[in-house]
């Protein structure tokens, strides 16, 4: 059973920093492209970032781009998403979710396994 489990969320002031960390079980960690993705209330869900299954290549979307970094570490089968900078637009459940293939994709579709999400409160 694959499962995925986010952790880090919290409340933080803007302009503040907060790590997020998804431990990947029942799954081939390191073959596959991991992505990291956020929902809003009443707003659909975005993209946020991903990674390559070796890390060597990620992509952001263009809110986070140059404030939040994604990273991977394989042999803990676990995907990072370093927040700084943060702003209250980013206030959010966010998601991570193993890639369907290896490579880095912005397509929820893309996609095949969720985590439950952890919630990021950025506060003025």
């Amino acid at each position: 059973q694959v499962k995925l489990v986010e952790s880090g969320g919290g409340l933080v002031q803007a302009g503040g920093s907060l790590r997020l960390s998804c431990v990947a079980s029942g799954l081939t960690f390191s073959s596959r492209g991991m992505g990291w993705f956020r929902q809003a209330p009443g707003k659909e869900r975005e993209f946020v970032a991903s990674i390559t299954w070796r890390g060597t290549s990620t992509v952001y979307g263009d809110s986070v781009k140059g404030r939040f970094t994604i990273s991977r570490d394989n042999s803990k089968n676990t995907v990072y998403l370093q927040m700084n900078s943060l702003k209250p637009e980013d206030t959010a459940d966010y998601y991570c979710a193993a890639g369907r293939g290896s490579l880095a994709s912005r397509g929820q579709g893309d996609y095949l396994h969720w985590g439950q999400g952890t919630q990021v409160t950025v506060s003025l």
